[in-house]
């Protein structure tokens, strides 16, 4: 494979980094499963998208998209916190309503960046970061969310929010009002899921309403893929096995694609990664434990051939 191929695998690894440590804050930190990615990912590109056709500056775009994102992870947390809906249906009717939302704010199905500026026009333009300029720019943005998310979920705020994942009637019992943390993780999550999609959808040159479909697929993806190459002992080391699985999923799409899978079959892929992932950690301790057994039968041998001579 070519270097740019492995390049560009790189650079979406990267910009798609806030995307996956959404998805990570709300399954791993927050326990909640929320399915609310796939409609919050087109929605920061639609917005950012939207407004730069408009004239407005790309930076400025990329934070209207995490407004955007994280109102829509509000919506999903009060439908939880407020009417009691089941996580999984608030995600779901979150997603579903953001479709049309999505649609409205486009306009139509796809719109096109490619004459207009961007983030990644300043950077293009420079001949000494040719060809390196947006892999720079995602690693400075990735570098950049990863940090600020650590120092946040270290604050008293954030603890709260890891201790309502982690137990929430013992917090409760602290005093701690598990419903605000909720809201709070909840919009910050999908704030960076649309956060990211605003990046896709400058870097791709184009918003289209069915870009987010699988993204929390994806996002598991990422998420399994790092805790089980990297480790989540820590919450650093956690967080940064996110943005590695970020880079890694989209190296094993960018490599499948180049032997010859169709696109059409990336879906399937995506399912077939997670579950791989997912069973590596059971596979891992069961030949553990068989390889801990043959060494115990092996050693009880040795002792019965000891007191035999």
């Amino acid at each position: 494979m070519s270097l740019s191929v492995w390049l560009g695998a790189l650079e979406q690894g990267l910009l798609w980094g806030a995307m996956v440590l959404g998805v990570y804050l709300t399954f791993r930190v927050l326990d909640f499963p929320d399915l609310t990615v796939d409609g919050a990912f087109t929605l920061g590109a639609a917005v950012a998208a939207k407004l730069i056709l408009s004239g407005y500056d790309p930076w400025l775009a990329l934070l209207a998209a995490i407004l955007g994102g994280a109102l829509a992870g509000l919506v999903t947390g009060l439908l939880h916190t407020q009417l009691k809906v089941a996580p999984l249906l608030a995600g779901i009717l979150t997603m579903i309503a953001l479709y049309s939302i999505n649609l409205r704010i486009m306009g139509q199905a796809n719109l096109s960046l490619l004459r207009v500026e961007t983030i990644f026009t300043g950077v293009k333009g420079y001949t000494a970061l040719v060809p390196f300029g947006p892999a720079l720019l995602g690693a400075l943005l990735a570098a950049l969310v990863l940090i600020l998310l650590y120092l946040f979920l270290q604050t008293e705020l954030g603890m709260g929010i890891r201790a309502t994942g982690d137990n929430e009637q013992m917090i409760r019992s602290l005093g701690v009002n598990t419903a605000t943390m909720k809201l709070v993780g909840l919009a910050i999550a999908n704030a960076l899921v649309a956060f990211s999609g605003g990046l896709i959808a400058q870097y791709q040159g184009f918003a289209d309403i069915g870009m987010g479909i699988g993204m929390i697929i994806a996002g598991l993806a990422a998420v399994i893929i790092g805790e089980a190459l990297v480790g989540s002992q820590t919450l650093a080391r956690a967080l940064l096995a996110a943005v590695i699985g970020s880079i890694l999923y989209r190296a094993i799409i960018s490599l499948v694609l180049r032997l010859g899978l169709p696109a059409t079959d990336l879906k399937l892929l995506t399912s077939l990664i997670v579950v791989m992932a997912m069973a590596f950690p059971l596979v891992r301790q069961r030949l553990g434990l068989r390889a801990l057994r043959l060494r115990s039968e092996q050693d009880a041998a040795a002792n019965q051939r000891s007191q035999d001579l």
